[in-house]
C-alpha cells in the first residue's frame, strides 16, 4: 500500500522558517523523483520543488533561494526546508512522488504565515 505522510506544518511568523517532512512507503522510492505542491487559498495547485533520482533539484521562482528540497533514500524521506516564509507562502503543502507512469500524493499539511 502506497503512502505518503506530510508533518511539519503549523503557523509561524513572516521571516521565520518551517521545515516539512514526507515520509513514503510501499513503493521504491529511490526509483522515483519527487516534488513538493502547494495550493493558496482560492488558487490552484502549484509546483514549488522537484528531485530527481539524480538528485537534480528545481525550484519555482517564487521560492527560489528560500526552500530548498532534498531525500534521504535510506529513510525514505523527502523534506522541504523553508526560510524567509512570506504571508504569501501560506498554502497547504503536498509531497508528490511520480515515475513509471504513477503518480502518488500525500494528504497535505497546511502552512500558515502570519504575525
Amino acid at each position: 500500500q502506497v503512502q505518503l505522510v506530510e508533518s511539519g506544518g503549523g503557523l509561524v511568523q513572516p521571516g521565520g522558517s518551517l521545515r516539512l517532512s514526507c515520509a513514503a512507503s510501499g513503493f521504491t522510492f529511490s526509483s522515483y523523483n519527487l516534488r513538493w505542491y502547494r495550493q493558496r487559498p482560492g488558487k490552484e495547485r502549484e509546483l514549488v520543488a522537484v528531485t530527481t533520482t539524480s538528485d537534480i533539484t528545481n525550484y519555482a521562482a517564487s521560492v527560489k533561494g528560500r526552500f530548498t528540497i532534498s531525500r534521504d533514500n535510506a529513510k525514505n524521506m523527502v523534506y522541504l526546508q523553508m526560510n524567509s516564509l512570506k504571508p504569501e507562502d501560506t498554502a497547504v503543502y503536498y509531497c508528490n512522488a511520480f515515475g513509471f507512469g504513477n503518480n502518488y500524493w500525500g494528504q497535505g499539511t497546511q502552512v500558515t504565515v502570519s504575525s
